[in-house]
């Protein structure tokens, strides 16, 4: 089942795309509503909310006064993190209910959680994608204005108490910007769904791999170390087995030109490890490659046994990831972590790296798949480049028990 997260600072328009998804088909489970719902007449929510401020926050009916309650903790950071310890954990119960309703109604199901403060509370590494609605402050005030009857000074301060959006954004897979009309916005949620959602969620579903077509074209982007950042944090807390997740390959390495696909490691204690944690990879939005995969083997280590690891790639037709699962301290292992320290360090091998990268990609760029481009730099790798890793490794006193577990 795919988990999106939605979210975007007040007045930019995350209501409408909301609406929006909910009529494309998408669950929603709206956090305001289990706000509301979890603090109503007679519930241990509400108790403990007037027994925190006080009964000058109930109406005469016993029901909370929302205007008063709101206005005793504005500009007062400790309390609304009292009220946020009351209502935060009641709401992600009552979603966790609804999530669970809606996996058992339909499979493949697609679940959207409407959260405003979504970053602020530090979920945005609990989904398979966090989508962002985002519009200049100018245009959102000028809506609080005419749509809320605020104040500017009312409006700003109401932006104020959020997360300012270069925050937000950054902990977004997409961001949808929303400075036009309300057709313009649910155009591009509906882009959004056609593209992305719905294949990544069918992906999910049958534990596929993103397709990919066409051979090697290298770019540059520096928007990936922090894509990459993003998905580390999700795959740390799939399961304990994961024992680290590392940034590796030439997405990695500054100033290196590279095929648009990360590449991630993750490391764990042992072969079994990396097989047993093939379905929760999978339920993460990570299915496994078929078959059993080693690296090539060095001079150093020519075993082919010592090379094994686990290949598993995104479901996610918007962010492809090659995720490779090795074992701590294999040289498999060591080799990924290594070879990216050393292009970092060394402008010569990085050069000479990107020239091989160049030629390659130049003979293979009209294939149908990118399997001749990396197959042929195997021989650069074994032949040039092992020796010299090997001898940068000695002279840097470059060490892997800094990247083993603690």
């Amino acid at each position: 089942m795919l988990r999106v997260g939605l979210t975007g600072g007040i007045a930019a328009g995350k209501s409408l795309a909301a609406l929006t998804l909910q009529e494309l088909g998408a669950v929603l489970i709206d956090a305001d509503q289990l706000a509301r719902a979890v603090v109503e007449p007679g519930t241990e929510g509400l108790r403990e909310v007037a027994d925190a401020f006080g009964s000058g926050v109930l109406l005469a009916d016993g029901s909370l006064d929302r205007p008063a309650l709101g206005a005793r903790i504005f500009a007062d950071p400790g309390g609304r993190a009292r009220l946020n310890a009351i209502i935060h954990p009641r709401v992600r119960r009552e979603a966790a209910k609804a999530e669970a309703a809606a996996r058992a109604a339909a499979a493949g199901a697609v679940v959207v959680h409407d959260i405003p403060l979504l970053v602020e509370t530090g979920q945005e590494d609990s989904f398979h994608l966090v989508l962002v609605i985002d519009a200049p402050q100018k245009t959102r005030v000028r809506r609080m204005m005419e749509n809320r009857a605020m104040t500017e000074q009312e409006a700003l301060g109401r932006i104020g108490a959020q997360a300012d959006s270069s925050t937000r954004n950054a902990a977004a897979d997409v961001v949808l910007h929303n400075a036009g009309n309300p057709a313009d916005l649910a155009a591009a949620v509906k882009h959004l769904w056609a593209r992305r959602i719905l294949p990544f969620a069918r992906n999910i579903d049958q534990r596929q791999r993103a397709a990919r077509q066409g051979g090697p074209v290298l770019v540059q982007d520096g928007d990936w170390p922090r894509q990459a950042s993003l998905l580390i944090r999700r795959l740390t807390r799939v399961d304990p087995r994961v024992l680290g997740v590392e940034h590796i390959g030439s997405t990695s390495v500054p100033g290196l030109p590279a095929k648009d696909v990360l590449d991630l490691q993750l490391t764990v204690a042992s072969v079994s490890d990396a097989d047993g944690l093939s379905d929760r990879l999978a339920e993460a939005g990570f299915p496994r490659l078929p078959g059993i995969w080693q690296d090539t083997p060095t001079a150093e280590v020519p075993e082919p046994e010592k090379w094994q690891k686990r290949l598993h790639c995104n479901a996610d037709p918007g962010r492809p990831v090659n995720l490779h699962v090795r074992v701590a301290g294999s040289p498999g292992w060591e080799y990924a972590l290594a070879f990216r320290d050393w292009l970092r360090t060394n402008p010569d091998m990085l050069a000479a790296y990107a020239a091989e990268k160049e030629r390659c990609a130049a003979i293979h760029r009209d294939d149908a798949t990118i399997a001749g481009y990396a197959a042929r730099k195997e021989d650069w790798f074994t032949t040039f480049a092992a020796p010299r890793l090997t001898t940068w490794k000695n002279d840097a006193g470059w060490s892997p028990e800094q990247y083993l577990p603690r």
